[in-house]
């Protein structure tokens, strides 16, 4: 019995912060949801809109408190976009809560962006334009 409760306890203290993932905060989830919806604005390619850099740290800023906590959110969605894609990427940056809710926001986006480009990268651009995250060239 104390070998399989040791075992248990070391397994317990080596499990990765993966299963301790704390939810995402209301501001965490709507600051994540506008990186993610300007990036497939971005990679559905759609006409007129490039990346505002500066707007979207502002916005995370104003959402998250700090300078520092956007670009910590902007890293963690780096890194779940990397360990996606098979790519090697900071496991310190890396949450599985922004993984996980950022392939959702991602796939909602993208569908609608192929069912009705037109319509979706109007909407979806000008938003993103509004907030900060995009701006028209």
């Amino acid at each position: 019995m104390k070998i399989k409760l040791s075992f248990v306890a070391m397994l317990a203290a080596s499990v990765p912060a993966v299963a301790q993932a704390a939810p995402l905060s209301e501001a965490e989830a709507t600051f994540l949801n506008q990186l993610v919806t300007a990036s497939v604005v971005l990679e559905q390619r759609c006409d007129g809109y490039e990346v505002d850099g500066a707007g979207g740290v502002q916005l995370g800023a104003r959402l998250l408190g700090s300078p520092e906590a956007a670009m910590a959110m902007i890293d963690a969605y780096a890194a779940a976009i990397k360990a996606h894609d098979g790519e090697s990427y900071d496991s310190g940056k890396f949450r599985p809560e922004v993984f996980d809710a950022a392939a959702k926001a991602f796939r909602r986006v993208r569908t609608d962006l192929i069912k009705n480009p037109k319509r979706a990268c109007a909407n979806y651009g000008n938003a993103s334009v509004e907030q900060g995250l995009l701006r028209r060239y």
